[in-house]
């Protein structure tokens, strides 16, 4: 009994293990933090004082136009290239927060692409209205409301108690992927691994409530192994979803952990 008890247990480790270095396990969510001020931060406070991990802002490019918060919730495409910093920026600041045993875990916003605006972080040009994102390239065959897939004729949520609206149509004018396409989960497992490829421990993943679990699923299950010169091998990407409670609105946000 004794050792199914710790069987038990050693799986739930492995489950929801977010590969903090031995003896740390508190995180702080440095949002809106520049690479480098992150990387700075793991060296000289995070580190010192026992932290375990950072939790950093959306790293894709991003919609380029009102310099709000929410600007970064809205890709372009999946450079690594935005408000933070570049590509460089970005793996310079995970090395040097995993060389003093911080880790780093991305916001992954990949249920949509952005609502509006014409030019992205990193200068890619788009048109959301016609669906049209040639940066990754996705085109209007990639999503769901010009596909006919959001039972509202007006393309966006209007009931939260809806399933079929929830997950198929555009929340607040995002534009909704059709993440049921093996081409559309294929782009952003690219993404994701380009990111564990870098060093990254894993994800908090965006707007969950709003994609359909067989959809996340797929996708987690084709994400990498972690960067074994630094996690050790066989170890797998640590992945929190957000949610909205509920039903009712957008707010009361809440998270639940990938099995």
């Amino acid at each position: 009994m004794k050792l199914f008890l710790f069987l038990i247990a050693a799986t739930a480790r492995a489950q929801y293990d977010l590969h903090m270095a031995y003896g740390r396990s508190t995180m702080v969510h440095l949002f809106e933090w520049s690479w480098s001020a992150i990387a700075n931060e793991c060296e000289n406070f995070l580190a010192p004082y026992g932290f375990g991990g950072v939790q950093v802002s959306p790293p894709q490019e991003h919609l380029a136009m009102s310099g709000t918060w929410w600007d970064r919730y809205q890709p372009v495409s999946y450079q690594i290239n935005s408000r933070g910093g570049d590509e460089n920026a970005f793996r310079d600041m995970v090395r040097r927060c995993n060389n003093v045993g911080v880790r780093i875990y991305v916001d992954a916003v990949v249920n949509h692409m952005a609502a509006g605006g014409t030019v992205g972080s990193a200068g890619s040009s788009y048109d959301a209205g016609n669906y049209d994102f040639p940066a990754v390239p996705y085109s209007s065959w990639d999503f769901n409301v010009p596909n006919n897939r959001c039972p509202n004729p007006n393309g966006g949520i209007d009931n939260y108690g809806y399933p079929d609206e929830v997950r198929n149509c555009n929340l607040v004018g995002l534009t909704d992927l059709w993440m049921e396409k093996e081409y559309v989960r294929g782009k952003i497992a690219d993404y994701m691994n380009n990111l564990i490829s870098m060093g990254v421990a894993g994800f908090r993943v965006d707007a969950v409530k709003h994609m359909w679990p067989g959809d996340l699923d797929n996708i987690v299950n084709r994400l990498n192994d972690l960067d074994s010169s630094v996690f050790g091998s066989g170890k797998r990407p640590f992945i929190v979803q957000e949610v909205i409670d509920y039903g009712v609105n957008q707010s009361a946000p809440g998270i639940i952990l990938h099995r």
